[in-house]
């Protein structure tokens, strides 16, 4: 059996669903939920997501099925906001530790198998930059999912009919920040935009996806700032969907056009170049939106480096690189300069100490959601 996720309308799809009756089919006919980083998929040891809107076990229909393919429209190098939405919801096929594959740190294997998937990306006139982007991505895709990477076909589709509506408004003036996190207090994301809106000084204020802010609402935001810090956790090597249904959002309405724009991401896991896929997303975004990329800072091993930074005056030495980064982004900030795109690994602090600190600390966590299912 082979697992197709698309997005295409349903038109789309009546044309050439006879091609793919051998495929168990994933696609947009329902509410999906974002993924909202509570880790109930991998705690309870199901892989099984907590939300139950047909979405929830993509985890058991990735392992039963021979191979995958992933049909999406292009969009910023990676997926649409539904397919990206549907990964997102997939992390629970590999477990919550880490080891060391491919040089760098990844979760381990849940099952013991490397699920061939096949990238169908549609797009208009795609250059080989745009072409190369999708390469790149899904090969990280694969070594995170720990599958391999079967095919990437490119396919061209008409352009679409710019229906924008003009972003022009009648004064553009402070500085916002916007976490396009869903975790929280909870979210690293969140402890870094803080860090940054405390260095930056009171022009700078902070909202947040988290608190029930609509795709729209945040658009509208965007729209009268001069100077957006859009802040992101990598999820599944790229943009979380949350984001990228902000993107659309300001695309539609061209609320992003003329503001400068400067990028705060991170990852939980070590290596800080594991963010630049994410990076070249939102680059990408900004000069298909008429944005004015600015820099960015792109931080590893997000965990440590945001417990350690969260609620300190002083924080401890593994979080030097990311304060000294957030730093020099803020000043870039207020300067309204330009800065290149700022890499923080974790001073002094071997990625061998923090697999075991991540290691040790999921399993607690899993014995302590087994204590609770006992008690229940």
């Amino acid at each position: 059996m082979k697992l197709l996720i698309h997005d295409l309308t349903l038109p789309e799809w009546e044309r050439i669903q006879e091609n793919y009756s051998d495929c168990k089919v994933v696609s947009n006919t329902g509410p999906i939920r974002p993924c909202i980083g509570c880790f109930h998929c991998w705690t309870s040891g199901t892989g099984r997501c907590v939300f139950k809107d047909g979405y929830d076990n993509m985890c058991t229909l990735i392992h039963e099925a021979d191979e995958m393919i992933i049909m999406s429209k292009y969009t910023y190098g990676g997926f649409s906001s539904f397919v990206k939405n549907v990964f997102d919801r997939c992390i629970g096929y590999v477990l919550p530790e880490f080891e060391v594959a491919y040089g760098e740190m990844h979760h381990k294997k849940r099952f013991a198998e490397d699920k061939p998937v096949t990238f169908v990306f549609r797009g208009h006139d795609l250059s080989e930059d745009e072409r190369r982007n999708a390469r790149e991505y899904t090969a990280a895709l694969c070594r995170n999912l720990r599958g391999r990477v079967k095919d990437v076909v490119f396919e061209e589709c008409a352009e679409e009919t710019d229906e924008t509506v003009s972003g022009e408004t009648a004064e553009r003036s402070g500085i916002l920040l916007v976490d396009c996190s869903l975790r929280g207090n909870r979210s690293n994301t969140n402890v870094f935009l803080k860090k940054l809106q405390e260095l930056i000084g009171p022009k700078a204020q902070l909202v947040s996806l988290s608190t029930g802010m609509t795709p729209e609402e945040t658009a509208a935001a965007i729209g009268k700032a001069q100077t957006v810090v859009l802040g992101a956790p990598l999820y599944v090597d790229g943009l979380p969907s949350s984001a990228l249904r902000v993107m659309e959002e300001v695309k539609k309405t061209g609320a992003g056009r003329g503001c400068r724009l400067y990028a705060a991401v991170n990852n939980g896991l070590y290596e800080s170049a594991q963010n630049v896929n994410i990076l070249k997303m939102i680059k990408a975004f900004c000069e298909e939106n008429g944005i004015i990329y600015r820099g960015g800072a792109a931080i590893g091993a997000g965990e440590v480096v945001g417990t350690l930074m969260r609620g300190a005056k002083h924080s401890l030495w593994p979080a030097r690189n990311a304060e000294t980064c957030l730093s020099s982004l803020a000043d870039a900030i207020r300067q309204e300069r330009e800065t290149e795109d700022l890499y923080a690994d974790p001073f002094v602090f071997p990625r061998w100490m923090y697999i075991l600190i991540a290691n040790t600390n999921w399993q607690r966590l899993k014995r302590a959601e087994r204590k609770v299912k006992t008690k229940a």
